[in-house]
């Protein structure tokens, strides 16, 4: 089959043609219909993230149809819609146990550490797929397993409740589901925040307040909007130093801010003034679980997610074509959210 490949890191994917991958007794060979490219990929691309064992096959945002099943397989069979929970795990450790098997120490993720989705057909245990609605498109089924999940895993664990204020820094991947999951969960304000005009219209039409980080201090106009009080909430989505400070210092008494945008820069807070004062607390976000992904489906199914204007491009499993969306993606180009079809 074909699969598109990191070979060496800092070096272009290449497209190989590798053995179609045979299911064991408990897997799934899944015939992939969409694979989303996350910034996480170029990333891995570039060498700041490892990925092992190289060659590997990047992806780790895939659906499709089963293709065939192993004997232990029960619920699953040939022809059934499918999207993949990236986090492969053991289901037998203290993590997985507790419900929180992104730390499995047995876990491995699909397109870093084992291979993933850009290709025609991708491996994966039975516990890692769920059932993808017929009224969920293919394109729309693949992102949602990472950045609409790991945005309603940040969520849930800054505990948003109906009735609550909500600012949004990032309104990307993550921050589209973000606002949108939102309002969903009975959110009374939603405040989306950055700096470009596009993505703000968009979170407008979604039912977000705009905020234009560009035009003057967001946590000043969050401060505004909110009475003085600041939000309940804050969601940190980008991973700049000045978006976490400023996450930070929007929240209020009681404000819980959930760090999720991915950076090795630091910052400094004022543990008085900004935590103990206001009894604030600052969490920090991993992945997502898949006991949160049943809810996140019915979401998407029933339009209170609607992710179809997320995705701005299908392209093909073409090596070239991929390198050069990761190429825009490092230049931080204004791209969306760009899906691989590779039938």
């Amino acid at each position: 089959m074909k699969a598109v490949r990191l070979i060496k890191p800092g070096q272009p994917l290449e497209m190989q043609e590798i053995p179609l991958p045979e299911p064991g007794p408990d897997d799934v060979l899944v015939k992939v219909k969409a694979a989303g490219i996350c910034h996480s990929d170029a990333h891995y691309r570039a060498g700041i993230s490892p990925v092992q064992p190289l060659p590997l096959t990047l992806g780790h945002e895939v659906a499709g149809v089963v293709e065939a099943t192993g004997e232990a397989v029960q619920q699953f069979q040939t022809g059934d819609r499918v999207c993949l929970h990236y986090l492969v795990t053991c289901g037998k450790c203290a993590f997985c146990h507790r419900g929180s098997e992104q730390f499995c120490v047995n876990g491995s993720m699909i397109g870093k550490y084992r291979d993933g989705g850009y290709a025609e057909y991708i491996r994966i245990p039975e516990r890692s797929l769920f059932h993808l609605p017929e009224e969920i498109p293919f394109d729309q089924g693949a992102i949602m397993m990472c950045s609409s999940a790991t945005s309603y895993h940040a969520i849930n664990k800054a505990r948003l409740q109906a009735g609550e204020t909500i600012a949004v820094f990032g309104v990307g991947g993550l921050g589209m589901s973000a606002i949108q999951i939102a309002l969903a969960m009975g959110a009374r304000q939603v405040f989306a925040v950055d700096i470009n005009a596009s993505k703000l219209s968009f979170a407008q039409q979604h039912g977000a307040i705009a905020i234009n980080a560009r035009d003057s201090d967001p946590v000043e106009q969050v401060k505004q909007l909110t009475g003085g009080r600041g939000v309940d909430v804050a969601l940190e989505l980008i991973g700049l130093p000045g978006t976490m400070r400023q996450a930070v210092e929007s929240v209020g008494i009681f404000g819980r801010v959930a760090m999720v945008g991915l950076s090795s820069e630091t910052i400094e807070i004022d543990p008085y003034n900004e935590l103990l004062m206001r009894e604030a607390e600052v969490i920090g976000v991993a992945d997502h679980l898949a006991r949160e992904l049943p809810a996140l489906i019915e979401f998407v199914r029933t339009g209170k997610v609607d992710l179809s204007g997320v995705i701005t491009r299908s392209i093909p499993l073409d090596a070239e074509i991929i390198n050069e969306t990761f190429d825009a993606l490092d230049d931080y180009v204004d791209i969306g959210r760009v899906v691989i079809n590779p039938w």
